[in-house]
């Protein structure tokens, strides 16, 4: 049975720099980082949640060259989808980000389902920042 999400991909150009910006500018911590083979395995975790780890990957094999190439295309114009991750204050996160240099593609707006702002990681992913409506 499944039990719970344990790994997501993120494409990046770039695996140093990825990880540098999840880091330090997002607060998340490094997991993993194994060469193998010619292969570079990073992760990254909240510091509250190891058990669910983004692999910051490069395109590359298991993907075939022309699919490799498209996310490479994709993640050079910044228009690669990435994650969504839950926020306390969207407004307040909005500001610290942008203070700290982050690109965002919309500014906190108010949704059905909470407040939404769009930013966009080093590499060319969005990340929607989502501070979900209280529940009754």
């Amino acid at each position: 049975m499944i039990t719970n999400i344990s790994l997501t991909t993120v494409y990046c150009l770039d695996q140093d720099e990825a990880r540098d910006f999840y880091v330090d500018v997002l607060g998340f911590v490094p997991a993993a980082d194994v060469s193998m083979e010619g292969f570079r395995w990073v992760t990254v975790c909240h510091p509250d949640h190891p058990e669910v780890q983004i692999t910051l990957m490069k395109p590359g094999p298991p993907l075939d060259e022309e699919a490799a190439a498209f996310y490479r295309r994709q993640l050079e114009k910044g228009q690669s989808g990435g994650l969504g991750l839950a926020v306390d204050d969207c407004r307040k996160t909005y500001e610290e980000l942008t203070a700290k240099g982050v690109t965002f593609l919309q500014t906190p707006e108010e949704r059905p389902y909470g407040v939404e702002a769009v930013m966009r990681d080093n590499q060319g992913n969005w990340i929607v920042l989502v501070e979900a409506k209280a529940r009754r």
